[in-house]
């Protein structure tokens, strides 16, 4: 395995719990401010955005986010894809433990034990697993079927969230986003390993606006699931999601391959460590009900920061 990739991978999970949190924060902040309400079009749904950009925790996840992009396209140079993914899936650990920072709350035992399932589990699965390089780029005839099956994907999922609220919104918006993270990270290792091709060779092909489209999307459906609820509904989506369709994706498109055979009950049991670790967080008490709300007796501002009744657009009223 990549000792490189693996320390590059790891980096952009870190800056991406970062990224999690300090939105996540700006995102709260903007919800108390302004009170609970209906839905938003799309002109208050602009706006809305318009006034995070503004907002310094925002700005400063947005660079953590920048940072992480850079991370993980380095990784995914040197890396394969069912490496660089899975490892992404680190990222609830350090979202848990840089919220419990920001958001002043303890983790408990049952919180620390879901933290050490996770962390085994990945590391058993990767090395059990022992995922192959497979190809640079991939394969060009695959490239339409699997662009079709996740837009399909994510807009059937976009839609299935607009019928749901709270909890379960966000976890269907933490899928799509997932897909849509996964597929932008195909997209990054696809660019990269033109690269020895020649700058025309990057530049004349679909795949470098590709990414940048579907890294776009990306972005706006992440800012959609932070605002939908907390970060315990959609983080396990969310990073378990872009594990598991960076695998299918590397198999597809690059070839990489999965050891089977006797390795095969490891992995497995690596994956349900996996799994149960980040369910165990999801439900963990340190991170149930409010943990990530700005509310609170230790956060001065949520006690003195006013809130609106309504605002111009007459879309949302007071809490």
């Amino acid at each position: 395995m990549n000792v490189l990739a693996v320390t590059l991978a790891l980096s952009a999970a870190l800056a991406n719990g970062a990224a999690s949190v300090l939105q996540r924060r700006a995102a709260m902040e903007q919800v108390e401010f302004e009170g609970a309400g209906s839905r938003p079009d799309a002109r208050q749904a602009t706006r809305r955005l318009a006034q995070l950009v503004r907002r310094p925790v925002w700005l400063a996840g947005a660079a953590a986010l920048g940072l992480s992009a850079a991370f993980q396209t380095g990784a995914l140079a040197v890396g394969s894809l069912s490496v660089v993914q899975p490892l992404m899936a680190s990222e609830l650990l350090f979202t848990l433990l840089l919220g419990t920072a920001v958001f002043h709350h303890r983790p408990d035992g049952r919180t620390w034990t879901s933290f050490l399932m996770l962390a085994m589990g990945l590391g058993l699965f990767l090395v059990a697993a022992g995922p192959s390089a497979g190809q640079a780029t991939g394969q060009a005839g695959t490239w339409p079927a699997v662009g079709i099956l996740a837009a399909t994907a994510v807009t059937a999922l976009t839609l299935l969230a607009r019928t749901l609220d709270g909890a379960a919104r966000a976890a269907v918006l933490g899928c799509a986003t997932a897909v849509s993270f996964a597929c932008t990270a195909a997209l990054i290792k696809e660019v990269t390993g033109r690269i020895p091709e020649g700058v025309a060779a990057v530049f004349a092909t679909a795949y470098l606006y590709a990414m940048c489209g579907v890294g776009l999307l990306s972005l706006l459906l992440l800012q959609s699931t932070l605002r939908a609820g907390t970060l315990a509904a959609s983080q396990p989506a969310l990073t378990l999601g872009d594990a598991l369709v960076g695998v299918l994706l590397g198999k597809t498109l690059f070839d990489e391959r999965i050891a089977l055979g006797v390795r095969l009950l490891p992995a497995t049991l690596g994956a349900c460590l996996m799994a149960a670790g980040t369910v165990g967080l999801s439900l963990s008490p340190a991170v149930a009900g409010h943990w990530d709300s700005t509310r609170g007796n230790d956060n001065p501002t949520a006690r003195t920061r006013p809130q609106r009744t309504a605002d111009n657009d007459g879309g949302t009223e007071s809490r």
